[in-house]
């Protein structure tokens, strides 16, 4: 049945939700209810009776993968892709059609309270790892909904806010890992942000919704909201935005029956929002099955993989781990988080883990022959708590001990979603219990657990071990274990700059905006594309981790085509341990006619070596990745430039580099009388004609022609070249102009524009 036979009040209630976490089903014309579930690294299914989007309900057991942040520092989409089918067999027992996720958006600033939800600070990284989990789980007849289209950057004011980025930035830094979900994974729902952009709410931005989705990148699918982010139904609804979540007891659906019966909203509109959601709801119960279960045990042990996968080790002064499991050794576990452990974030992605490991219980069984004592050091948003006594104990147990490991962290009222962080310091009683340990120990090991960058330059210089786990998951606490005894080798590296203080992150000055706007003056560089133009020093840089085994790389080889880059470089395994190594490409386009970051990731690879072994590893970087946004001409364009590629182990450890001269695409740049002389002179038709003019101005001048070089030939150049005409300064009349730039639009034949 189509939309043609349906009434409108039909049509506008299938447009939006029927409860929380359910869609309207209209048996007569075929469409079923859609379920959908909270994610993205774990279902949270509540039931219809307790539902809510801020993780406060009941929600039914499953499996809680590591999130984004974890996830992010494997560098491999091929785990991303198995944890997605790992989701999507949950979201098939649970009779789940869509699952809220991947989150696609940028890391802009370590204080985003959601830091945790989201993968990168760079787009390629984010959208190459949104793909793959997409792929995994819809693979299975399972809906992703990436989230949170788009610049949804800040908690601060997260409803109401408008994030006010220049086009080629949104281009570059906050549309690509969203491009490159849709157009590489195609998933079958997109979920608007809360926020504005540019002034213009996300859930009624036709251009973001409209124009560039659907026209630009082909995307077919639904447009759901974000939950409560419709401000007017009838307004988007023509904007492009198909259904609005939750239900929003019956005043959606009245106010777009009456917008299509008074004129306001064309039915055209409804009809096809209609069509997309009733294609959707068919399709995803065509994969619905009773009776289908998941293993439980399996996905454990996956959860633990990426776990171990995606701890970083930040440091390993004088070998320090791995520890040995099999010595009679004395250990001080120190730390709340070694007990209670902090393995997810807070808010509306909150699971309900199958079972939770802690590495208390997970060390002592990898070690027992060693003699464990545990004190837990601080409390943990206790303020009754007897800080100073639990130091002492501490200090007591680190003294007595061999080997101090230290569990340190962000408790969760430092970071959740719905508030943004006001530092990145941990907190001063867990600084204090690390000093007092240092102080009897300096054999001292630490285990973080934070869903976003902590301040490090403190006290990292005393500490001559550190192993970075984010939030690891449910199976967190034996990863840990695991990676800490060398029964797995760390191979993380971080997918966010760990700075030296909070004043040198990029939006420090400007964030989190005033008077309802969120200016990203910041621009471009975003992440190490500002750490690395700046050069400041920083704690660790982009791309970092250290291994148990160590990696060289020799004969960078690279090329080009019409397709684009292909990249080869021969690593080798030097230690005496198997382990992965993170192979990084970065291109830099020096000489570029626009300002452009001193390097930037363009692709990656994750390749596993043993002992010894040497290994060609080759990365594709299409042409397209090539191409900065061009606002003269609004396109994408490839330089005709030679470009370097830099390929290392992180942003700042570039171990090989090469240059390889590119082609460049048609630079198409229009005239009139508004451009500037000097703009003019650079364009290759418009630069001789007007050469010519200003020659025969300064026949007819002489000595009173502006010098060369001159500060009144300079500021000539700055002037319109219409400006110039009207002025008392060079014998060039409004003839004249006219008379140009129909001559170069005539020899262009590009309506005042040519190509260089």
């Amino acid at each position: 049945m189509t939309p043609a036979h349906l009434t409108t009040e039909e049509k506008a209630a299938l447009t939006t939700g029927s409860g929380w976490w359910r869609t309207a089903a209209l048996p007569r014309a075929g469409v079923p209810g859609l379920r959908f579930s909270d994610g993205p690294h774990g279902l949270r299914v509540q039931s219809d009776e307790q539902a809510d989007h801020l993780g406060i309900a009941v929600s039914a057991p499953a499996t809680c993968f590591p999130p984004a942040v974890t996830l992010a520092s494997t560098w491999d989409t091929e785990l991303a892709r198995r944890v997605g089918d790992a989701l999507a067999r949950e979201c098939l027992a649970h009779g789940v059609h869509v699952l809220l996720g991947p989150g696609a958006n940028i890391k802009r600033s370590p204080l985003c309270g959601r830091n945790f939800e989201y993968f990168s600070e760079d787009p390629l990284l984010s959208g190459a790892l949104g793909a793959a989990w997409v792929e995994g789980l819809q693979a299975r007849g399972v809906d992703a909904s990436v989230k949170h289209f788009a610049a949804n950057n800040q908690e601060t004011n997260r409803m109401s806010v408008s994030a006010d980025v220049d086009p080629r930035t949104l281009r570059e830094v906050y549309l690509p890992a969203f491009r490159r979900v849709v157009t590489e994974a195609r998933p079958w729902t997109v979920m608007c942000a809360y926020n504005g952009v540019n002034g213009v709410p996300a859930s009624q931005n036709r251009w973001l919704l409209t124009d560039v989705l659907r026209d630009e990148w082909g995307f077919e699918g639904v447009v759901v909201s974000d939950w409560g982010a419709v401000l007017d139904r009838a307004l988007a609804l023509e904007a492009g935005l198909d259904l609005e979540m939750p239900s929003s007891s019956g005043a959606g659906p009245t106010r777009v029956v009456e917008a299509v019966s008074s004129g306001t909203l064309d039915e055209e509109a409804l009809d096809r929002s209609v069509a997309r959601v009733a294609e959707l709801a068919r399709k995803a119960a065509a994969h619905t099955r009773a009776g289908v279960g998941f293993d439980a045990a399996a996905h454990h042990e996956l959860a633990r993989e990426v776990a171990a996968r995606g701890a970083v080790l930040l440091r390993n002064d004088g070998d320090l781990l791995p520890l040995d499991a099999s010595a009679p050794q004395r250990l001080a576990i120190v730390g709340e988080f070694a007990r209670t452990p902090r393995y997810q974030g807070e808010g509306s992605s909150r699971v309900t883990p199958t079972r939770l490991d802690d590495a208390l219980s997970a060390i002592a069984a990898a070690a027992p022959d060693a003699h464990v004592a545990y004190a837990p050091g601080f409390p943990v948003d206790d303020p009754s708590a007897d800080a100073d006594a639990l130091r002492e104990e501490a200090a007591l147990a680190a003294a007595a001990a061999d080997v101090a490991l230290v569990f340190l962290g962000l408790p969760p009222s430092f970071e959740a979603e719905g508030f943004d962080r006001e530092h990145i310091e941990l907190p001063v009683e867990q600084t204090r219990l690390l000093d007092a340990v240092v102080a009897v120990n300096p054999r001292t090991v630490v285990v973080l657990a934070n869903g976003s960058v902590v301040r490090l330059s403190g006290w990292i210089d005393r500490v001559p071990a550190v192993l970075e786990g984010w939030l690891l998951g449910q199976a967190g606490g034996t990863a840990t274990a695991d990676l800490l005894f060398g029964r797995a080798n760390p191979s993380g590296r971080l997918a966010e700059t760990i700075p030296l203080r909070l004043a040198d992150t990029p939006a420090y000055l400007t964030w989190p905006g005033e008077n309802g706007h969120s200016v990203y003056g910041e621009g471009l560089f975003v992440g190490y594309r500002h750490y690395d133009a700046r050069e400041p020093e920083v704690s660790f840089p982009f791309g970092h981790g250290l291994s148990y085994t160590t990696f060289s790389y020799a004969r960078l080889r690279v090329h080009g085509d019409a397709a684009g880059l292909r990249v080869t470089v021969s690593v080798r395994n030097t230690g005496s341990r198997a382990g992965h190594e993170v192979v990084q490409v970065y291109v830099a386009a020096p000489g570029s006619r626009v300002r452009r970051p001193v390097r930037e990731l363009k692709g990656f690879a994750s390749v596993r070596l043993a002992p010894g072994e040497t290994r060609d590893v080759t990365v594709s970087i299409p042409r397209a990745d090539l191409a900065y946004f061009d606002t003269a001409t609004e396109a994408w364009l490839v330089e005709g430039l030679d470009h370097r590629i830099d390929v290392g182990a992180s942003s700042r450890d570039i171990r090989l580099s090469a240059t390889v001269s590119v082609e460049g695409d048609p630079h198409t740049v229009p005239l009139d009388a508004g451009s500037t002389v000097a703009e003019w002179l650079a364009h290759p038709v418009g630069g001789p004609a007007v050469a010519a003019l200003l020659g025969r101005a300064r026949q007819a001048m002489g000595a009173a022609y502006p010098a060369e070089g001159s500060p009144r030939h300079r500021m000539m150049a700055g002037l319109r070249l219409g400006q110039l005409a009207a002025l008392p300064i060079v014998p060039i009349g409004q003839d004249d102009v006219r008379e140009l730039v129909e001559s170069v639009r005539s020899e262009a034949g590009t309506g005042g524009g040519g190509s260089s």
